[in-house]
């Protein structure tokens, strides 16, 4: 079978046929412009000695998966950034993980380069769904392992295609990093951190996660943690099927954390309440379920590719979900470095002067929150006897998985402060910081799954009347009925498209919606004329912690 190895000369060779090989600049925007620099530093003074010991463990292993994230993407690393003579150009290229600009849509930004496959590194660059298709259809024993989050699909050197497990194909990496996790294991004084990290490491050699998820989620007492391993699927954009390697190295925000354990108790009545049938909230999601802060010390690949992410919820194993809940983790440094470096000056520009008031970093952090918090609502199996919703969607299930999230979270802060359980702030607040944010996420581009489902939320709040655009000043303004109205009614479009396993009303909702308008682009354009930039780029590692 073909090595990692050969992937990569395939890769090239493909690029070289399809006149790619040329990587001298296109001049697209600077990186410079587009990322603003963050120091990715952290307090280390409540860590244990041991536990001190762990953070460079668990940073080696995540460059692991930074490895595999290449070869997932693009191919290889080094042969792509050693022919890129200008020094800008070389460093757009390793923040974008290959040649193509993931905030413009995935536009390449050296000449030379074509469109990216949609189905990135995961599947031949040649292949067509019609061609995986009817391989399946001739060979109906292949699907489970070609539909699996953790193979490649690969062709043989007659042309046929076959599934290759990620611990076969990325084996030199995934054993490095297991051995990796086994020694952090040794050093971690939390039992559960101890077993998780000890079957992380099994997963990472034999493509089962599930005992590692579930032992993630009932680590409880971890200073330190880790994610790490083959998680989202927003690359694989041919099937949305493929997972992609990533991770984060953390340490725990007791304080912060305290602060947020107390809403999980409000998940069950928040499920009753969405605004549909009976059917469609049936499924009641896990109560064992955790709100946390964090601060992040190091990010790895997919996490790192273009706009970084800064809440996770996890596992997205829906089987996990059901049966043991999800953990939410905050990342409270990465977010407020956005909040100041990006959301603020925003704000600044395009929120009406008599709301700006209600720009707050607390309602960021509540409404990032919260859309966490809402990947847990809703339905995960459809009911249509069609599977899961991310099955049925297929590669619109991440935009209208977000979508939802983005909604349902605001829905949520509504619901809270209607029954008064929100700590301080005010609705306002979340309103009008929510309205920034969407201008703020929306410039992820269309190769984004975040900025789709912003996209879709702008248009829709736009044809409701949820906000007004002054044409004198450029400044928007909030209809808080209006508002509330177009949250109920986006949050049950959504919910009843998932529920019904209704692929082609996602796809009609993200051909419709999921489009940046005249009046939207002449806005995101002032953005860009003032300098602020679209995300942040990270210096992190060893060399800039207290360690």
């Amino acid at each position: 079978m073909p090595s990692s190895r050969t992937l990569t000369i395939i890769v090239s060779l493909f690029a070289l046929l399809s006149g790619c090989a040329a990587t001298e600049a296109a001049a697209p925007r600077p990186a410079a412009e587009k990322y603003a620099t963050y120091r990715l530093t952290a307090d280390t003074s409540q860590l244990s000695a041991d536990e001190r010991r762990m953070i460079p463990l668990l940073i080696e292993a995540a460059q692991h998966m930074d490895a595999i994230f290449w070869q997932e993407a693009w191919g290889d690393r080094s042969e792509l950034l050693s022919g890129i003579s200008d020094p800008e150009m070389r460093r757009f290229a390793a923040i974008n993980y290959g040649p193509w600009d993931r905030l413009a849509g995935n536009a390449p930004f050296l000449d030379g380069f074509g469109e990216k496959p949609l189905g990135a590194g995961f599947y031949p660059h040649d292949v067509t769904k019609q061609e995986l298709e009817s391989h399946l259809a001739a060979n109906p024993g292949d699907r489970e392992a070609f539909e699996s989050l953790y193979t490649i699909i690969r062709r043989r050197m007659d042309g046929t295609l076959h599934a290759e497990p990620y611990s076969r194909a990325f084996s030199a990496e995934t054993d490095a990093a297991a051995a990796l996790l086994e020694k952090a294991s040794r050093l971690a004084e939390d039992p559960g951190l101890r077993k998780y990290l000890s079957l992380r490491a099994l997963a990472l050699r034999t493509d089962e996660y599930r005992a590692s998820d579930v032992a993630w989620l009932e680590m409880k007492d971890n200073g330190i943690d880790v994610v790490i391993g083959p998680i989202e699927t927003y690359e694989d954009q041919l099937y949305g099927r493929k997972a992609a390697h990533e991770a984060y190295v953390l340490i725990v925000d007791k304080e912060w954390s305290a602060r947020l354990s107390r809403y999980a108790q409000f998940l069950p009545m928040l499920q009753q309440g969405l605004p549909v049938p009976n059917a469609f909230k049936a499924q009641m999601p896990g109560t064992d379920t955790d709100l946390n802060a964090y601060d992040v010390v190091y990010y790895a690949g997919d996490c790192n590719a273009g706009s970084k992410t800064i809440a996770i919820n996890l596992p997205n194993d829906e089987t996990v979900q059901l049966e043991k809940g999800s953990r939410r983790l905050q990342l409270k440094n990465a977010m407020r470095a956005k909040f100041d470096l990006i959301l603020e000056p925003i704000a600044d520009l395009l929120i009406a002067e008599d709301l700006r008031e209600h720009v707050t970093f607390d309602a960021f952090f509540a409404n990032t929150m919260f859309h966490e918090v809402a990947h847990g609502l809703g339905i995960k199996n459809t009911l249509t006897g069609q599977g899961t919703v991310r099955e049925a969607l297929a590669e619109h299930s991440s935009a209208l998985e977000e979508g939802k999230a983005d909604i349902l979270g605001l829905y949520m802060v509504s619901q809270l402060f209607e029954r008064g359980e929100m700590d301080g702030g005010r609705l306002m607040d979340n309103y009008v910081t929510f309205l920034a944010g969407i201008f703020r996420s929306v410039r992820f581009g269309a190769s984004s799954a975040h900025g789709k489902a912003n996209m879709i939320r702008f248009n829709f709040f736009n044809r409701m009347g949820a906000f007004r655009r002054d044409e004198a000043t450029g400044r928007y303004s909030i209809d808080v009925d209006k508002m509330e109205a177009a949250i109920e009614s986006l949050s049950s479009k959504i919910l009843m498209i998932q529920g019904e396993g209704n692929r082609e009303g996602a796809a009609e909702m993200v051909r419709e919606l999921g489009v940046i308008g005249p009046a939207l682009q002449d806005d995101l354009d002032r953005l860009s004329t003032a300098g602020i930039p679209v995300d942040i780029v990270f210096e992190q590692g060893t060399d800039v912690l207290d360690l």
